[in-house]
């Protein structure tokens, strides 16, 4: 017989009966019925019910032990009495009759308990994240994410893809976020840094002439931590084809997504595909966000005109200044009572919002405190513009162009969500497209890249010369499923003119791209194919399927809010021999009274 298992936790079923089995893992539980002790050993593939006999040499050993020692015990499999089967557990019909037990290790004080839901402080639990991943539902999920990039490797690589490894220490790149830099010893004063995205590799493989890759790619990225983004680290199926179109892009990784999901969803519904291709400006007027949650029917309407020249000063003013006026609709709502609609009226100033204006429709017409200042051939427009019903009621964001776009997408979401309008067990997928490749920096005053620097102007060098830069769009594309955004990707510039050109146009002079870029711009040189790809978010996708809120809980050692690491002790400080090693002085700030 085995040292240690003749049979994991979670095999042991009726047919088994009458063997002698021998099983180690950890006590998850312990229940003292009189004559009888019994403890649930789990390992993890399942839970079995071990059976100590009061009398016996072992009773005492086992009575003493704590949850979460490591034991190893053996004896009989029987048969549960009638009345005592679990049919909620796989061995449920089974018990063990222990005849020998081994304690491997013993367990100290827990300072979060495994068994149960009791909930704890996240700074204790990551802390104790070796225990808080024996948790029952964490473990599920992480199984889940296991789960998931296997499912990919196989599908990516029946797809035609060849996985490929790409550089860690690389040189910093322009991809949004600030990249995490690595001393260099052997060149002191430089610098490596960790890549923000394979981005340039993957595209020097299609120069390379690979024609198809792919990778679980890990990313670094220096920023804040939100509920949708990890601190520090995040992985991405990274993948890249030579010689297609947006459209070949597409076509080839939905299967992909949309087959995953239907795998691992749980029976939830998924979108067929091919999915919805929604224009970038289409979104922003329609849903008020370029990541739109599909499940929620509601859509926006443009009623700019209805409000030009009108009685309702304050819009009135609005428009005439060169703003618009954006309604969102409310089916079903028109004869709430007056605590509906100032409750949202609250909600509306807490988001920074002067207020929520709204019209009321019933069977005289529009009603409310703007329908009582707007002429009805207006009040009329409005309804026929967003499709309101008798008996529904419409609210209005006013204001510049971006900011109407966004605080109507947040009434929208509002809405939809107390209105209980978004469907809980379905996943909706669509692309976003036609992204603006440029946008106006207020803060630096200046035009600056909208999407990804190395994405295909549409026009090509022609709209670049000869366009309002604010008005060229790109081949650029977000994949969006239930409001979060898993990936964004492009057809990719490969004409080292058109680079430098679109480079210009954001502030980076020849000179500079060149020296940034020079690897990616010399092998263009030397002829490219036309490429593009994209790389869905792992974490998110993840998150999605386990229904979990919080990347945290997808993740098996993820970093807490703060970007540290509290079980490993990361970020540490670092000897003083060891920083002139590096040729580093620290600049530190002053430190808070």
């Amino acid at each position: 017989m085995h040292d240690y298992r003749t049979h994991s936790c979670g095999a042991l079923r009726s047919e088994n009966a009458g063997i002698t089995a021998r099983l180690s893992g950890w006590v998850h539980a312990k229940r003292d019925h009189g004559g009888l002790l019994f403890i649930d050993v789990r390992d993890h593939a399942g839970l079995t019910q071990c059976v100590f006999a009061q009398g016996s040499a072992l009773f005492a050993q086992a009575e003493s032990l704590r949850v979460e020692s490591v034991i190893t015990v053996t004896g009989a499999v029987v048969l549960r009495a009638e009345g005592t089967v679990n049919p909620k557990l796989p061995t449920g019909a089974i018990e063990l009759r222990v005849e020998a037990m081994v304690v491997q290790s013993a367990a100290e004080q827990l300072p979060i308990l495994v068994a149960g839901d009791a909930q704890f402080p996240e700074d204790l639990r990551l802390r104790y994240r070796f225990l808080d991943l024996r948790r029952e539902k964490l473990h599920r999920n992480i199984m889940l994410r296991a789960n998931v990039v296997a499912w990919l490797r196989r599908e990516m690589t029946a797809r035609g893809f060849t996985e490929f490894t790409t550089p860690i220490l690389t040189a910093s790149s322009p991809e949004g976020a600030r990249d995490f830099l690595v001393p260099a010893r052997l060149h002191p004063g430089k610098f490596y840094a960790l890549p923000q995205a394979p981005q340039q590799f993957k595209q020097l493989l299609m120069v390379a002439g690979f024609d198809r890759y792919f990778q679980i790619a890990p990313c670094f990225r220096d920023e804040a931590s939100r509920a949708d983004r990890a601190p520090g680290e995040f992985y991405q199926l990274d993948f890249e084809m030579s010689f297609v179109t947006q459209e070949d892009v597409f076509a080839t990784i939905e299967p992909v997504l949309g087959g995953l999901f239907k795998e691992f969803s749980g029976g939830k519904t998924v979108s067929d595909w091919p999915f919805p291709r929604i224009p970038y400006d289409d979104a922003m007027l329609k849903y008020g966000s370029d990541k739109p949650d599909l499940r929620n029917p509601l859509i926006i309407a443009d009623v700019t005109e209805p409000f030009r020249d009108s009685a309702f000063g304050l819009f009135a003013k609005i428009v005439a200044s060169g703003g618009v006026v954006r309604a969102i609709p409310a089916p079903g709502c028109g004869a709430n009572p007056r605590s509906f609609f100032d409750k949202l009226n609250e909600w509306a100033r807490a988001e920074g919002a002067g207020g929520l204006g709204y019209i009321q429709f019933d069977a005289e017409g529009a009603k409310g405190p703007i329908a009582k200042n707007l002429e009805a051939e207006r009040a009329e427009a409005i309804r026929q513009a967003v499709g309101a019903k008798q008996g529904d009621a419409v609210f209005f964001a006013a204001g510049p162009r971006d900011h109407a776009a966004k605080f109507a997408g947040a009434v929208r979401t509002k809405l939809g969500t107390d209105l209980s309008l978004i469907d809980p067990d379905s996943f909706k997928f669509c692309w976003i497209v036609d992204f603006p490749m440029y946008e106006y920096d207020e803060e630096s005053k200046s035009i600056a890249f909208s999407h990804n620097p190395f994405s295909m102007p549409q026009g090509g060098l022609e709209a670049l010369n000869g366009q309002d830069p604010l008005t060229i769009k790109a081949y650029q594309y977000d994949i969006v499923c239930n409001g979060i955004e898993l990936s964004s990707g492009a057809i990719r510039n490969h004409k080292p003119e058109i680079m430098i050109r679109a480079f210009e146009i954001a502030g980076y002079g020849a000179d500079e791209v060149e020296a940034r870029f020079g690897g990616m711009l010399n092998a263009f040189r030397y002829g490219a194919p036309p490429h593009g790809g994209s790389a869905p978010g792992i974490d998110r996708m993840v998150m999605l399927l386990a229904d979990e809120p919080n990347l945290r809980e997808i993740i098996a050692f993820p970093l807490n809010q703060q970007g540290e690491d509290l079980m490993m002790g990361a970020p540490a400080e670092i000897a003083p021999a060891r920083l002139k090693e590096l040729s580093l002085a620290l600049a530190l700030p002053p430190k808070k009274a």
